[in-house]
């Protein structure tokens, strides 16, 4: 970094001093707590770790030294739940990333499916798959997302970060209130449920090997006897084909 980019002295204590303050709010509102869910230690907790990350930057920035804070991930972070009791309605928030890899296996593809005898896609160019933006739309307009997140490979794609969040609601929205804008307005503290997938976990894990184990599921079949002896092909199986050995990264979650 330049010296002209780089923060002044000043805004470095100016940044340090703003964690101290945050420090004291934290624990004034910790210590006037109305319960385990208390909006305002929520809200004092985000101002204290935007405190601490702005400080850990600048320092870093201006000096090349780093702080032992450890901002706490995604999963431990959602607030309070404030959604209905008993939700009649649910909506599915899903995000996946992609690196386009493989262009020209993308582009093959693509001309595959231009080629077939199949319906034209709406939107797309007669040519589109000669390009990677055409030949994009043309293979998420011909397969599921879900299809294209497990053949990811064949189409030139590699897998990135995703998420997928649940949330909840009174009532349904209308048909096609929320098609201009499908995600905004989304209320964290509707969330039932996130669970997010990053190889940024898999490191966390590697630096913590005796943890390896403790989120592994373990799925109990109710119709094995107690005397019953598993199947042998069923192990094998579960890797091959299941979710629980996905490649992409570790899966983090968290409910209410």
């Amino acid at each position: 970094m330049s010296d002209a980019a780089q923060p002044t002295a000043a805004e470095v204590r100016a940044a340090a001093e703003a964690v101290k303050t945050a420090l004291d709010r934290h624990l004034a509102e910790v210590e006037r707590r109305s319960g385990d869910d208390d909006p305002a230690v929520f809200e004092a907790f985000n101002q204290l770790a935007a405190a601490a990350e702005a400080y850990d930057e600048l320092l870093y920035d201006r000096y090349d030294e780093v702080t032992p804070f450890e901002i706490p991930g995604a999963d431990e972070t959602l607030p309070p739940y404030a959604g209905p009791e008993e939700p009649h309605a649910i909506s599915v928030l899903i995000r996946r990333d992609y690196t386009v890899a493989e262009p020209q296996r993308l582009l093959a593809q693509a001309e595959r499916v231009e080629a077939a005898d199949h319906e034209d896609v709406t939107g797309v160019d007669e040519d589109a798959a000669g390009t990677v933006p055409g030949a994009l739309g043309l293979l998420f307009g011909e397969f599921e997302p879900d299809e294209i997140a497990s053949r990811h490979k064949e189409f030139g794609l590699e897998e990135g970060d995703s998420t997928l969040w649940v949330t909840a609601a009174e009532e349904a929205p209308e048909a096609g209130e929320w098609l201009e804008a499908p995600f905004e307005h989304i209320d964290p503290q509707a969330v039932v449920c996130r669970f997010d997938v990053s190889a940024v976990f898999d490191d966390e894990e590697d630096d913590d090997p005796a943890d390896a184990d403790e989120d592994d599921i373990e799925f109990v079949d109710d119709d094995l006897d107690e005397h019953d002896e598993p199947d042998e092909h069923d192990e094998d199986d579960e890797d091959e084909g299941g979710e629980r050995s996905r490649p992409g990264g570790r899966v983090r979650g968290a409910g209410r």
